[in-house]
């Protein structure tokens, strides 16, 4: 039974609106930490807190009413003179905008959140009446500071190329006989583990559909390709927070809408006529003038529907500084719990993500502004010893470039020792020596997203227990994005990420191999090359071609999904994987598509990201490469030198 009978839309507006406020007001705070004296900045927060304070106190929500109240004189104070703003009040206020969040959880399970906590109260009061006060570092205010994380091994097993389980997949389908047609090998692979502008509409957002963990073989190809469920990252674990369900809405400007709207009058209108020339040829009329009409209709119908999804695409798309603005709290925070001194500079907040990355990404780059204020950035007298300025500068980032986002996390702190982190690898067991001397620094950096991997040797409530880092490059993963990393030794580091625009429609290259079609990633596909027998070399028992004075190794597609060549590969796709490229073999090519991936329900083979359907109507199976490679190394040396080095 709900709290706010009645009142369940206006509950959902003032959750919408005043969330959005109270980020805005949380930024505000910091920056009025580094110009204590703007009276600008000050009227501001307060009117935040007194709208946020009036809508509460509409949907008669007394408690927040009151915590609002107390906070909103304790603005008044501070922006008449009457008090003067230091770390502790700022303590107090962070702690109290922290519990209004929570109320928020509650409100948003349509529940009355209980009264702020007496302490928190009593300090404000105290701060009111002008008496000390010391409160503590509102560490748990801010964004979650753990995550909680599933490991991959529990996951159920999952059908591999090769095997009969993934072959019977395949069956059903295309509706063929792959063990007639193309033999599997004999030999299983080995596995490896601020408010809106008025001009808006709220409507519903349908997820992007994820792969999701394998339960059973369903043998109908239209049961298989009917929506599933949208799969969860995992998601941090807080303290005293309330969990509130994933937003199914998202505000759109009404002009983008018009622009839909005008889009579907046009195809209407080409509609018509292609009816009408649709009845002249059933009646016989195929004179040349009515084959160029229908050419026309049909060009452009093809021209409308094009824009068209780019208009509905762009409908799904915000400005990625909603994510970004909760960020600035979240360093702020942890530096002072830290005992540091940081600045988080933003850049790059108008940059548009598909609304439902953005709520993926969250996690993510909660991590990784955590580690670069906790790991990178020295202390300050770390600092001042080397010469540095004692504030440390983090800076996030985004742009886009061409039809990706590049998402970067910067800080001037001490940078990553490549030597240090192999040492610290082979002393918890995750590579052996043989393998450690074998990377170089590069290759080195990136095994920290290795599982359980952690230079801290004490465990504290913020760091030390390898977990976080691997979560981060999975989860990126799943975004159809890569993680990659530099750093200079007493420089400092930078994380960047890509990332497709949507995960709502795939650029695909389509091949064939053994007469069947699949999709690859088009990001990941340099260029297409002949393959000529006296090219390939045999390099450590591998077959490889030089391209360009690259040395690069040759893996056959029919090989890694358990396929027996029935003809010798003719064309190679130099493909491109983190830092490693390869050519992948096939027999020939079908071309470019933009495609909608539809996951396998209830059902995920190893290598195989969803399914997708060509002009002719037949199923393709898209292919996702980077768990395809990594499936397929027989011994456990071989998993680890390509997980290390090949980046997969």
């Amino acid at each position: 039974m709900s709290d706010f009978g009645g009142m369940e839309d206006l509950l959902q507006d003032f959750l919408t609106e005043s969330s959005e406020l109270l980020s805005e007001v949380d930024n505000k705070l910091v920056e009025l930490e580094k110009r204590p004296n703007d009276r600008a900045l000050l009227n501001d927060i307060f009117r935040g807190f007194h709208t946020i304070k009036g809508g509460a106190g509409f949907l008669n929500v007394d408690p927040m009413v009151s915590l609002c109240h107390r906070t909103e004189n304790l603005f008044d104070k501070l922006r008449n003179g009457e008090l003067s703003l230091t770390p502790e009040i700022m303590d107090a206020i962070l702690a109290a905008t922290g519990v209004v969040r929570d109320m928020f959880g509650a409100m948003s399970q349509s529940r009355q959140p209980a009264p702020a906590d007496q302490h928190l109260l009593q300090l404000l009061d105290n701060v009111l009446e002008g008496r000390a006060t010391h409160a503590e570092p509102p560490a748990q205010a801010a964004e979650p500071v753990t995550i909680d994380v599933t490991p991959t091994e529990v996951r159920p097993p999952m059908p591999q190329p090769g095997s009969p389980d993934w072959n019977q997949l395949y069956d059903g389908l295309l509706g063929t006989n792959t063990a007639q047609a193309a033999p599997p090998a004999a030999t299983p692979s080995a596995t490896v583990p601020a408010y809106e502008a008025p001009q808006t509409h709220t409507i519903p957002v349908m997820p992007v559909q994820t792969p999701v963990s394998p339960k059973a073989v369903v043998q109908d190809p239209m049961t298989l390709l009917k929506p599933a469920p949208a799969a969860t990252l995992n998601k941090p674990a807080t303290t005293g927070q309330q969990l509130s369900a994933p937003e199914t809405t998202i505000r759109i400007d009404t002009v983008r809408l018009d622009q839909v709207l005008n889009l579907s009058g046009e195809i209407g209108l080409t509609k018509n006529r292609l009816t009408t020339l649709r009845s002249d040829i059933m009646s016989g009329k195929i004179d040349g003038p009515t084959l160029k009409s229908l050419d026309e209709a049909i060009g452009q119908l093809d021209l409308l529907v094009g824009d068209l999804q780019n208009a509905v695409m762009k409908t799904r798309m915000q400005p990625i500084g909603r994510l970004f603005q909760k960020y600035p709290r979240l360093a702020r925070d942890l530096a002072r719990q830290l005992g540091k001194d940081v600045e988080l500079v933003i850049s790059g907040e108008e940059t548009e993500l598909d609304k439902t990355m953005l709520e993926d990404l969250n996690d993510p780059l909660v991590h990784l502004v955590r580690n670069a204020v906790d790991h990178g950035i020295e202390t300050t007298e770390e600092r001042q010893a080397t010469g540095k300025s004692s504030k440390a500068i983090v800076e996030l980032s985004a742009t886009q470039v061409g039809d990706h986002i590049l998402i970067e996390i910067t800080d001037d702190g001490r940078g990553m020792r490549p030597d240090v982190i192999r040492r610290k690898a082979v002393e918890k067991g995750l590579i052996d020596i043989e393998t450690a001397n074998s990377l170089d620094d590069k290759q080195s950096l990136q095994l920290i997203f290795m599982p359980g991997f952690s230079t801290k040797d004490q465990i504290s409530n913020v760091s030390g227990r390898g977990v976080g880092m691997d979560v981060v490059k999975t989860n990126i993963q799943r975004l159809n994005g890569r993680i990659d990393i530099q750093s200079v030794v007493g420089e400092g580091s930078r994380f960047t990420i890509s990332l497709p625009l949507t995960l709502a429609i795939l650029p695909v290259l389509v091949v064939k191999v053994c007469e069947q079609p699949f999709a690859v990633p088009l990001a990941m596909v340099r260029e297409i090359i002949t393959i000529r027998q006296e090219q390939v070399q045999e390099v450590s028992g591998r077959a490889t071609i030089v391209v360009r004075d690259e040395i690069l190794s040759v893996r056959s597609l029919a090989h890694l999904i358990g396929w027996q060549e029935t003809q010798l590969p003719q064309f190679g796709v130099l493909m491109q994987s983190a830092e490693h490229s390869f050519i992948l073999a096939v027999d020939s090519f079908v071309g470019r598509d933009d495609v909608v991936i539809k996951p396998l329900q209830n059902i995920r083979p190893r290598g195989i990201a969803g399914a997708t359907l060509s002009g002719d109507g037949s199923i393709v199976l898209v292919l996702d490469m980077e768990d395809l490679l990594s499936s397929t190394h027989a011994d456990s040396s071989a998993i680890m030198t390509s997980r290390l080095v090949e980046q997969l």
